[in-house]
């Protein structure tokens, strides 16, 4: 597992957005073309058009969200869904600046917003602003120690850039505060591996086999511990 697969595995964790892929596609077309009918007799309502946008992120439409949310923020630049859910968006687009001013100005008004303080320190560790993205979780990490996800991205983030014992730390607290994360569970065991840790890594992986992984999805970090 390389350190880009460690973060990923701790971002697709985050609950900040709900993409719903499980869901069906059709479905989702469905709702988005309702959306879209019903926007053209009310071109005005940011309602329709928060709903609208909703759906083009859940179809992964990047642009087209990004279209509808510049159309709110254009009639009501202080929209924090709007900010909120057009950094997303830019982010995807790869529009890192952009999506950075979305976060900033959407943190000028709510300053102890959660959602936008994980995701700018995520962007910031995606466009390698490391120091930045330290800062920023490390702020977190003192406002929400409760919080499980900030310890585990906080490791992600400790693995990427090389600090692998502050990472297994960081991991354990996570797992303190949610015992049956086998995300988190793997991540340590990966790290542990890399320590040179076996046995502990191997209680790690024997644990997530307890939940129900079959452990021969497990064998390539198996074998290591040999």
């Amino acid at each position: 597992m390389n350190k880009k697969i460690i973060l990923s595995a701790v971002i697709a964790m985050l609950s900040i957005v709900s993409l719903h892929a499980q869901e069906d596609n059709a479905a989702l077309r469905d709702s988005l073309s309702h959306a879209t009918e019903q926007l053209s007799f009310h071109p005005d309502s940011i309602d329709l058009r928060l709903r609208k946008a909703s759906w083009n992120l859940r179809l992964e439409q990047w642009s087209y969200a990004k279209n509808e949310y510049d159309a709110v923020l254009s009639q009501n630049p202080s929209n924090v869904a709007a900010l909120y859910f057009r950094a997303f968006a830019n982010e995807k687009l790869h529009r890192f600046n952009f999506a950075r001013i979305d976060y900033e100005n959407l943190l000028r008004l709510v300053p102890g917003h959660f959602e936008a303080r994980l995701g700018l320190a995520l962007l910031n560790q995606k466009d390698k602003h490391h120091t930045e993205a330290l800062d920023d979780i490390n702020a977190l990490a003192t406002a929400h120690p409760d919080s499980a996800i900030v310890w585990a991205v906080r490791a992600g983030m400790e693995y990427e850039q090389g600090m692998l014992d502050l990472a297994e730390y960081d991991y354990t607290q996570a797992l303190s505060l949610d015992i049956n994360n086998g995300d988190y569970l793997l991540c340590r065991a990966d790290i542990r591996i890399k320590l040179q840790k076996f046995d502990l890594a191997r209680q790690d992986l024997d644990a997530i086999v307890r939940q129900g992984t079959p452990r021969l999805a497990l064998k390539e970090w198996y074998d290591q511990c040999r």
